[in-house]
C-alpha cells in the first residue's frame, strides 16, 4: 500500500486463541486502478480453492477497472458521463458504486462529493499519474508551498442530492451534465463485494491501491500498519481480523499545475481547489472499506479540530507539523456502516 502510506502484514503467529500456525496462503499483487492491488486468501471451500479464489479476485477487479475508469473513453463510467439523457441504464456493479457515492455523501455531509469531476481536471488530475510524476514533489515541499490552510465545507449547490436508482436499480438518473468520478469510494465498494464474496474461506485481504477490507469465517489477526508521511517509520500497528481500512493523504499524488500551484487529488467542493486544512494524513477504520473510505476523507478535509470525530471506529490524524494522535477502536463499533456488509 506504499501510495496510501498504510501497509498491512500477515501475522506468524497463527489464529487468535490457537496454537497452530495458519495454513498457506494464497496471495497476488499487481498493476490496477493506477495503482497496485492485492488479494490474499488462506484456505478452500468445497467449491473452491484459495489460488481459484486470488484468480478471481484479480480478474474481477481488473475487469471492474475497465469499466470504472474516467480515463478510458470507453469505460461504463465514461460512457455515463458523456450520455445526454437524464435517466441512464447502468450495470449492476455500476449501480451499487451510485448508492455507495451517494452514501458516502451523505455520511459526510457533502464533504465526500462524486461530481467533482470538472474540477479536479482543471487541476490537472486528467489521466493515470506516473509513479515518477507522484514521487517528484515531497510532502514537505507541498506543504511548503501551500496555501493558508482552511477547514473544507460542503457546496450547498452540489448536484449529487439528485443522483438516484431508478427502473428497480438498472439506471441512474442525474441532472444532464453531471459528472461523477469514481475515485476511493469504488476500490472501497469493490475490496467489499470481494470479501463478502470470499467469505467462507478462512481469511481473505483485499487491498485496492489502499482501501483494504479484511474478512472470512476465521479469526486471523493481520497487523495493519500506519506509516509517517514524513519519514519512512511505522506511526502505529492496528491488529485486526475483519473490517475497513482506509487512508487519504496530500504528499503521495501531487503536482505542480498548469498555473504553477501545488495541486493534489483531495478537493474542498466549496471551491473547487485542493485543500490544505493542516491535516496532512488520514487513517480511518471501519465495518467497511466504503465507510472507511468516506470517513478519512472528511477528516482530512474538516481539519485538526475535527477530524478525530469522524473517526468513532478508531483511526490515526497527522497534522502539518508531523505530530499525529491515535485514536483506538472501539470492542464495539458504534456508528452505521455504509456500503456493503
Amino acid at each position: 500500500m506504499a501510495d496510501r502510506k498504510v501497509t498491512f502484514r500477515r501475522t506468524g503467529t497463527g489464529y487468535v486463541g490457537e496454537a497452530t500456525a495458519p495454513p498457506p496462503e494464497a496471495s497476488d499483487s499487481f498493476p490496477c486502478f493506477g495503482t497496485t492491488c492485492a488479494v490474499h486468501v488462506i484456505g478452500d471451500t468445497p467449491d473452491q480453492t484459495n489460488v481459484q479464489a486470488v484468480r478471481f479476485a484479480r480478474l474481477a477487479l481488473l475487469d471492474w477497472h475497465e469499466a470504472f475508469s474516467r480515463f478510458r473513453s470507453g469505460s461504463e463510467l465514461s460512457r455515463l458521463n458523456e450520455d445526454p439523457r437524464e435517466t441512464v441504464p447502468v450495470s449492476v456493479s455500476m449501480a451499487r458504486f451510485i448508492v455507495a457515492a451517494v452514501e458516502a455523501a451523505r455520511l459526510t455531509g457533502g464533504l465526500v462529493d462524486p461530481t467533482l469531476v470538472q474540477e479536479i481536471e482543471l487541476a490537472g488530475y486528467r489521466g493515470d499519474l506516473p509513479e515518477a510524476a507522484q514521487a517528484a514533489i515531497g510532502v514537505r515541499e507541498v506543504l511548503g508551498r501551500a496555501p493558508t490552510r482552511a477547514p473544507g465545507r460542503a457546496n450547498p449547490g452540489s448536484a449529487w442530492p439528485s443522483i438516484r436508482l431508478a427502473g428497480g436499480g438498472t439506471a441512474v438518473r442525474r441532472p444532464v451534465g453531471v459528472r461523477l468520478d469514481s475515485g476511493g469510494i469504488a476500490k472501497g465498494l469493490f475490496a467489499d463485494l470481494l470479501v463478502t464474496a470470499l467469505r467462507d474461506h478462512e481469511s481473505v485481504a483485499i487491498n485496492c491501491g489502499g482501501d483494504l477490507r479484511l474478512g472470512g469465517r476465521g479469526s486471523l489477526v493481520r497487523p495493519v500498519e500506519v506509516c509517517s508521511p514524513f519519514e519512512a517509520e511505522v506511526l502505529h500497528v492496528f491488529e485486526l481480523d475483519r473490517g475497513g481500512v482506509a487512508t487519504s493523504g496530500i504528499g503521495k499524488r501531487s503536482w505542480i499545475d498548469s498555473s504553477g500551484r501545488v495541486a493534489h487529488h483531495l478537493l474542498d467542493p466549496a471551491t473547487g481547489r485542493p485543500a490544505f486544512t493542516g491535516v496532512v494524513q488520514v487513517t480511518a477504520l471501519a465495518p467497511t472499506a466504503v465507510e472507511a473510505e468516506a470517513r478519512t476523507k472528511a477528516a482530512l478535509l474538516s481539519g485538526p479540530g475535527p477530524a478525530a470525530d469522524w473517526l468513532p471506529h478508531g483511526g490515526a490524524v497527522v497534522y502539518d507539523d508531523g505530530h499525529h494522535d491515535l485514536v483506538e477502536p472501539p470492542r464495539i463499533a458504534r456508528a452505521r456502516s455504509v456500503g456493503v456488509h
